[in-house]
């Protein structure tokens, strides 16, 4: 859902396909709008899925049916396994930080928090990376706007937790899992931009082997904090099965169409649309309750972590463009060139 990399070149207009890129029997918005569905309903399916299985075994099935899902797609292209030694170890650390850790802590986060509040608290993860990328990343300068965002972003934080009245009714613990979550995403986007920027292997090869690693670290924890279900839930296993095969592994595919046709910054739009359904389905859904800072402070949080996005042209370019490898939601994919 989100990139780590802008686009300074022109992107392809609103309704345009690139000429290298095959023209698509479904159009671009209806996929965009399916992503922001399927990624907006997710934190519903987890928490319909702890209603009847730890969150453990919740972040296990998530990963085997995400990572089957891969599968199948790196065989229909006939996708090379990334190779080397270093490649894999960097793709655990990868697999830790951007799938098990964060996977795992929303599930145990909704045991106590509504699916509404997790949804939110995603929704923190660019102004999380911007605040790790002006210490860690020299090439991200702060800039008045982006700091400006950044301030606005905690403040809509401090609204949706309802700072002014103490926390009042707040389970500590479960939002601090689901903000530690979205903290992990930028600390394994930095990670893999230090380490995994070019391998010359495909964004579907390489999400394909770091969901796969993840699947094992999880398959390893679990059964040493679980023990076997006695019985099988059917409705939460189900959600289990959407949450793996739709927001895991057919999402990823989709946004790889979609930063391949209409590139990383109009894909990674769909950021501001996930806690909007979020918020939408706890409430519908769930019959989650609503109160009014929560709306407030998520519109906030969205305009503070969409001014961190905005950054300035460098001067003095020169018109040659590179390519660079960019995070999508827990995936790979490539940028436009950039300057």
């Amino acid at each position: 859902m989100r990139t780590t990399t802008t686009v300074t070149a022109p992107e392809p207009g609103l309704g345009t396909t690139p000429r290298s890129t095959p023209r698509r029997a479904l159009d671009w918005r209806l996929r965009f709008g399916a992503l922001s569905l399927i990624w907006g309903f997710s934190f519903l399916l987890i928490k319909v899925g702890t209603h009847g299985y730890a969150p453990f075994q919740v972040t296990l099935g998530r990963l085997v049916f995400g990572t089957a899902v891969l599968a199948a797609a790196m065989a229909v292209k006939r996708e090379r396994i990334p190779r080397g030694v270093h490649t894999w170890v960097h793709l655990t650390v990868a697999a830790f930080l951007l799938n098990a850790l964060p996977f795992s802590l929303f599930a145990y986060a909704e045991l106590t928090i509504p699916s509404t509040l997790a949804g939110i608290c995603n929704a923190t993860s660019p102004l999380w990376g911007m605040a790790l990328s002006l210490v860690a990343l020299s090439e991200d300068r702060p800039t008045r706007v982006r700091v400006a965002g950044l301030g606005l972003g905690f403040l809509g934080v401090l609204t949706v937790l309802g700072a002014w009245q103490g926390f009042h009714g707040l389970d500590a613990r479960g939002t601090a899992m689901a903000l530690l979550a979205s903290l992990s995403y930028p600390i394994g986007w930095i990670y893999v931009r230090r380490t995994l920027a070019d391998t010359g292997f495909s964004a579907l090869s390489m999400t394909g082997a770091q969901l796969f690693l993840a699947t094992l670290q999880l398959a390893v924890v679990t059964p040493l904090f679980t023990s076997f279900p006695s019985r099988f839930a059917v409705l939460p296993l189900l959600a289990i099965v959407a949450l793996g095969t739709l927001g895991t592994g057919l999402a990823l595919l989709i946004q790889y169409g979609l930063v391949t046709e209409v590139g990383p910054t109009t894909a990674q739009m769909v950021t501001y649309f996930i806690p909007v359904i979020a918020t939408g389905a706890g409430v519908a859904v769930l019959g989650e309750s609503l109160r009014w800072s929560t709306p407030v402070g998520a519109v906030v949080v969205l305009a503070g972590a969409a001014l961190t996005q905005v950054r300035g042209v460098r001067s003095g370019s020169g018109g040659v463009g590179v390519r660079r490898r960019v995070r999508v939601r827990g995936g790979w994919s490539r940028s436009s060139p950039r300057p």
